[in-house]
């Protein structure tokens, strides 16, 4: 299998040290530094990434270099409009961070409008397309200016902005997952079988080495308990030879939770994402669960995916992610992003080597992982998955990934409402 070609752009070592006393901050023009700032971080074409900057009192210390605070991912085509002159806008593209005072928002009712302290600015260069490792900032930068003396800056901005090539392989499924397509490696234009995908909806068969695990066979005949609960769903992945190397099935069926409609966070459905045992021919071992449920929103609802790694009877949530039930979305694992939003939580994220080394909980190297873009109620949707390079280290590290990608793709399906039986024609069946 061949990558293709991504680069990671990381924003580490973020720190933020006042030049000077409060006092001299205020006749600058600045209002006294609260004890949190923010900054905003822009890259051309990709979304703004707004996150929050620590302060650094002592004049001797600086932030842990090795602590990432952004990233970008960038693909070939990413590279190439970011070099390439445009006619709406500069040619030369920058990284741009903008750090301010305080959030927006309002205090005892009166409204509170953050301050601009300083920008720091990085120029895109034809380095960038080298796609090697490399240093493009590291230490110390004055910004913004004094109002008493122009040469003179408000703050100081630490920051270290790296470059690393980070390749991806890159799969699609041919097809809706529940019509059984192929799946395909994308590298360029050119698209190689990898896997089949076998979807199936009946009661497994005693034979079946997953009967260990299926619990919630459903008869595809039985019309009237589909309505109200879907189970029995189970995708296996193949390889080339035809030999099952991954599968998914619902362990916990999706049925609409008391009082309403929808699957709710409170009962959600199941999948157990599972793979060939090395030890024991025939036999499958659990890999990793994923749940999922309806939110209900004011105007969109979304699709909650929660996905947790199986080790020694405990769960470890790698991720938890919203997509939007109408236009779809992505799913995603990413270490360095899961961080972020759940620092503060109980459940420790951990930072895998492979997909082997993913299920043994091993940390020495986060980051991306993989992502899945699936489609919305209704539409046709064909998975893309990405995968990095360094969590693959064999076909079938690959292959648990796509029943993990199809799983996700299903249970958007799977969280649609259910339609209530017509009150009148069920009086008449009566």
């Amino acid at each position: 299998m061949d990558p293709q070609v991504f680069i990671r752009l990381s924003i580490c070592s973020l720190g933020l040290r006042i030049a000077g006393s409060t006092l001299n901050s205020v006749k600058n023009g600045i209002q006294p530094f609260s004890s949190t700032c923010i900054c905003e971080i822009r890259l051309r074409g990709f979304p703004v990434q707004t996150i929050t900057v620590p302060l650094i009192s002592s004049p001797d210390s600086t932030p842990d270099s090795q602590a990432i605070a952004s990233s970008f991912y960038l693909e070939e085509s990413d590279l190439k409009a970011l070099t390439a002159p445009g006619c709406f806008y500069s040619s030369q593209a920058h990284l741009e961070i903008s750090v301010f005072t305080g959030k927006k928002g309002s205090h005892c009712g009166v409204g509170v409008k953050r301050q601009q302290i300083g920008i720091f600015k990085l120029e895109v260069s034809p380095e960038w397309r080298e796609c090697k490792p490399s240093i493009l900032f590291n230490g110390w930068i004055g910004i913004g200016k004094s109002k008493q003396d122009p040469r003179k800056p408000v703050a100081e901005l630490h920051l270290r902005v790296k470059l690393d090539p980070d390749p991806r392989y890159v799969f699609q499924f041919e097809d809706q997952t529940k019509l059984s397509p192929q799946i395909v490696q994308l590298q360029g234009s050119i698209k190689q079988s990898i896997f089949s995908c076998k979807f199936t909806q009946e009661r497994v068969p005693q034979m079946d080495p997953l009967s260990t695990y299926w619990t919630n066979g459903a008869d595809g005949s039985d019309v009237e308990t589909e309505r109200r609960e879907r189970k029995g769903w189970k995708v296996k992945i193949h390889d080339l030879s035809g030999s099952a190397v991954a599968a998914a099935f619902i362990t916990t069926p999706f049925v609409p939770s008391t009082g309403c409609d929808w699957v709710a966070r409170s009962n959600p459905g199941a999948w157990l994402i599972v793979r060939p045992d090395p030890c024991r021919p025939e036999c499958w071992e659990p890999w990793g669960k994923l749940e999922a449920w309806r939110e209900r929103g004011g105007i969109r609802d979304s699709v909650c995916c929660r996905f947790c790694l199986l080790q020694e009877g405990a769960d470890f949530l790698v991720s938890e992610i919203n997509i939007n039930a109408e236009k779809g979305g992505v799913f995603f694992i990413d270490t360095d992003r899961q961080m972020k939003t759940a620092a503060t939580a109980a459940t420790p994220i951990p930072s895998p080597r492979s997909s082997g080394d993913y299920a043994g909980l091993n940390p020495p190297v986060g980051g991306f992982v993989m992502s899945c873009r699936v489609q919305g109620d209704g539409k046709i949707s064909k998975p893309m998955v990405q995968l990095a390079m360094r969590h693959v280290t064999c076909v079938e590290d690959a292959a648990i990934f796509m029943a993990l990608a199809a799983a996700v793709d299903l249970s958007i399906e799977a969280c649609r409402p259910f339609r209530r039986k017509n009150r009148r024609a069920a009086s008449l069946s009566w």
